[in-house]
């Protein structure tokens, strides 16, 4: 492991900043009991770190309210599932994106196969982007939500959410963005943006572990609970509780992923968001002018780094995507992802579903430029055997 070069980040970032570890370890070795259960000192505090994580995300992205709307879930993928099945009603329409996760099209096509809702899905450009414009006009009377990923798990291109919200602020539409991409590499302001819900995991550029997300909802947004359970107040209530954080909320938390993603944030916010988001992206810049150099290699918008994360995604003609990723990783010690990315539908608007995907390079704040030299040298080695 001391050699592996790293190229998943945008499955989960790795390693994780030390003061995370460190944090994790020593925080539940002391304060490892259940949070908000209990009166005895180590419950308190156990609770006092919940809160702040709370009041620290709220801040983090902008939101400007109660802090207690800021709930916690397992990952994005929890939150989608309970925010959307928590929205949508009998009839609605539901607008969302070709560059989306499964996360998104799997809960959508699920209540559309059930006959709760329509969904459109607006197509992105050559270059990776979509045209608010297009969203304007497939608003129709009965469009509930837009559901749309700030940055794509597969070409790194970040999307006009500020646009997109204030077309959402005029026609009354909600807007749900999930930032499992973007949230901790790229300031998100909820306000500004005009974003109704955020969605967020903390196992990638948060610097958290696994296990943990959340969500922060906007008030008067009519999302239902869907989960029904303990949350330690009122315990004689027969049905669950409406109120923020328990009407999203149900059981024990995840206390040791709080902690974990406590520690993450604050690592970002001493580093500085700009300050970690510019280094990558100059890695980027290495990597993409290095493969693009390199004969018999494709990639995949990424013509500019304006809006974009360090994603990477590339084939090599004559090889199947999946060959490749063996190859780098057991000829060259690299880690990275192959196939379709659990976004299939960015695969059919590439043209490369029917080739089995891409391979793709995410860089995280622990790339080196030494990385991204052997990096090309494999690529281009790889290469020429097909020549």
């Amino acid at each position: 492991m001391d050699n592996l070069i790293y190229f998943d980040n945008s499955a989960t970032t790795y390693p994780k900043p030390d003061q995370v570890y460190k944090f994790m370890d020593s925080f539940y070795r002391e304060h490892g009991v259940n949070p908000g259960r209990s009166g005895f000192d180590a419950a308190l505090e156990a609770e006092e770190i919940v809160m702040n994580t709370r009041k620290l995300l709220t801040d983090f992205f902008n939101a400007g309210g109660d802090s207690n709307r800021l709930t916690f879930s397992y990952n994005a993928s929890d939150s989608l599932n309970m925010i959307i099945q928590g929205l949508a009603v009998q009839g609605d329409h539901v607008i969302t994106t070709m560059l989306e996760h499964n996360s998104v099209l799997r809960p959508l096509y699920h209540l559309e196969m059930n006959g709760i809702i329509q969904v459109t899905h607006i197509a992105f450009d050559e270059e990776g982007y979509i045209n608010p414009d297009d969203i304007r006009k497939a608003i129709r009377k009965d469009t509930k939500m837009i559901v749309i990923n700030h940055c794509s798990n597969v070409i790194g291109t970040i999307q006009p959410i500020a646009e997109i919200g204030k077309i959402c602020k005029e026609t009354g539409v909600l807007l749900i963005v999930d930032t499992t991409q973007s949230a901790g590499s790229i300031p998100i302001d909820m306000q500004a943006m005009g974003i109704d819900v955020v969605v967020f995991t903390g196992h990638k550029c948060l610097m958290g572990p696994t296990g943990i997300g959340g969500s922060y909802v906007m008030e008067n947004v009519p999302v239902k609970y869907t989960r029904f359970g303990g949350t330690g107040v009122r315990s004689v209530q027969k049905t669950h509780l409406e109120e923020f954080p328990y009407r999203l909320e149900c059981g024990t938390l995840n206390l040791l992923g709080v902690a974990g993603l406590n520690a993450g944030v604050k690592w970002i916010l001493s580093n500085g968001i700009e300050s970690l988001h510019k280094k990558e992206m100059e890695l980027w810049n290495k990597l993409r002018n290095g493969i693009q150099n390199i004969g018999n290699v494709i990639t995949y918008c990424a013509g500019s780094d304006k809006n974009h994360n360090p994603v990477l995604c590339f084939n090599i003609k004559g090889f199947e995507a999946g060959d490749v990723g063996t190859m780098l990783d057991v000829d060259y010690n690299i880690a990275c992802r192959t196939g379709l990315h659990c976004a299939p539908n960015v695969h059919v608007g590439l043209k490369t579903d029917k080739i089995h995907g891409t391979v793709r390079f995410s860089i995280g704040p622990f790339n080196t430029e030494e990385h991204i030299d052997k990096a090309i040298n494999a690529v281009r080695e790889i290469a020429e055997i097909r020549k």
